[in-house]
């Protein structure tokens, strides 16, 4: 994915992000107010915040919902559901949240323009529990 355009907050990052592709669900509401929710993935992460690309105008400085439904990948045991356990309270329509997933909330802190001219490539701050799970940046495999 290759950045055209870009609108940033300046302020320098803490920690390096690390080149990985999760599944993300993300929600919140657009530039224009009207709430969207979308399964994407990320293109980086570290504990404090994540990239990713979405097809929704966002604008710097909105809040929204991340969750990265760990239980989906193939590389990671999936607990076994509870019977009548809730979703955790969970917005997401037909997502059920699993023990291990990650849920967070996050900050627009950087928005781009891809090639594609459709899509904006996104980066987010958590602003609710940070990531503590490690990865291996797929570039360095």
């Amino acid at each position: 994915m290759v950045p055209l355009a870009s609108t940033t907050v300046s302020k320098q990052r803490s920690e390096r992000r690390i080149s990985v592709r999760l599944p993300l669900k993300v929600s919140g509401r657009d530039a224009h107010g009207f709430a969207f929710e979308e399964d994407t993935s990320s293109e980086n992460l570290c504990r404090n915040g994540a990239a990713f690309v979405t097809r929704f105008d966002v604008a710097i400085g909105s809040d929204l919902e991340i969750r990265i439904p760990l239980s989906q990948l193939g590389s990671r045991r999936v607990q076994p559901e509870r019977s009548g356990a809730p979703a955790n309270g969970s917005r997401f329509s037909g997502a059920r949240m699993n023990e291990t997933d990650f849920a967070t909330h996050g900050r627009v802190v950087h928005v781009c323009d891809c090639e594609s001219g459709r899509e904006k490539l996104v980066g987010v701050q958590f602003t609710g529990p940070r990531f503590q799970r490690v990865f291996r940046s797929e570039s360095a495999a």
